[in-house]
């Protein structure tokens, strides 16, 4: 269990590797994105051959999660432009306000009632987000849309959580990871004319783009998702969303470390003592609430055991 616990610790690490990565390879985000879901859905469908899993689903439900994956490319596109609009750091605490989302989104979308809990720590994160605004008001497009990536991210999180009980996990994101890459690629006329200042597409890869790619496409995205769904057999979820949400804690940390490292692009790793203590609120807030939603869960199920008995 020691060696699996530090294998999860581990894919987490990699997860928040990925701000970093995209900071490091030169390309645009749009173009950035294209690469990394091509070279993952080719990762995801040897996987699936590999395992002998047929990729074969009904088209109604191939068109589904293919329009999921739309939702993932602006996400990813979202979350790297942050990254470039700002510091890593200021990217994931932005970031770090998922939970939030979710807990808005999940009563609207899957018609479940509203939790107190996640609203008195949706207020604690709202008072993280005002701190870390104010101290860094410099980067605050930056954060500004890096939340709004996390908001994408909770959105294409719920639509999952119904859609992975009908479909394996492998082969769900074999459809989303090329529906992303369909999807940027349809977009790539219009981008190309509107948005480049005339530059046209950059998908050319320069120096070490393809180390840092490989590393994002395959490491980070095919190993890290193929891993963690091997350990959820044997470690509990509850465990497994207490670690993810350290993810933005070990990517701030990485990024502190290549700024004293002084690696070129992260002179602004930099920052004020009320942006790290905006921070702390809003990850306290996160790691919090797996905690409040198992002592949920429990008193739910203590109380449905005592009216079977009363009944």
């Amino acid at each position: 269990m020691l060696k699996d616990y530090v294998r999860l610790h581990f894919i987490v690490l990699l997860w928040g590797f990925t701000a970093i990565l995209g900071k490091l390879i030169s390309v645009p985000p749009v173009e950035l994105v294209f690469w990394r879901t091509l070279l993952a859905t080719v990762g995801m469908g040897a996987l699936l051959m590999v395992r002998g899993q047929s990729w074969r689903i009904p088209a109604g439900e191939a068109l589904r999660l293919l329009g999921v994956g739309s939702l993932v490319a602006v996400h990813w596109i979202t979350f790297f432009l942050a990254a470039r609009l700002s510091s890593v750091s200021v990217c994931l605490a932005g970031l770090a306000t998922l939970a939030l989302w979710t807990s808005l989104l999940e009563p609207l979308l899957l018609w479940r009632r509203v939790r107190f809990y996640e609203v008195g720590l949706g207020l604690l994160t709202m008072v993280g987000l005002y701190l870390v605004s104010q101290a860094e008001l410099g980067q605050l497009a930056g954060l500004l849309v890096a939340i709004g990536s996390a908001g994408l991210s909770a959105l294409f999180s719920v639509l999952n959580s119904k859609l992975v009980q009908r479909h394996s996990p492998l082969r769900l994101t074999f459809y989303e990871m090329a529906g992303a890459c369909l999807s940027v690629a349809l977009f790539f006329p219009i981008y190309s004319r509107y948005f480049t200042q005339g530059v046209g597409l950059q998908l050319a890869l320069h120096q070490y783009d393809w180390l840092w790619l490989l590393l994002l496409a395959g490491v980070c995205t095919v190993y890290a998702f193929s891993a963690s769904v091997e350990l959820m057999k044997r470690i509990s979820a509850f465990v497994v969303n207490l670690t993810i949400n350290l993810e933005p804690v070990y990517g701030i940390v990485l990024a502190v470390i290549m700024y004293s490292l002084r690696i070129p692009g992260f002179g602004q790793e930099k920052l004020s003592t009320g942006f790290y203590l905006g921070t702390i609120v809003i990850l306290l807030s996160v790691l919090i609430h797996p905690v409040l939603d198992q002592w949920n869960q429990r008193r739910l199920r203590r109380k449905e055991a005592v009216d079977v008995l009363v009944g």
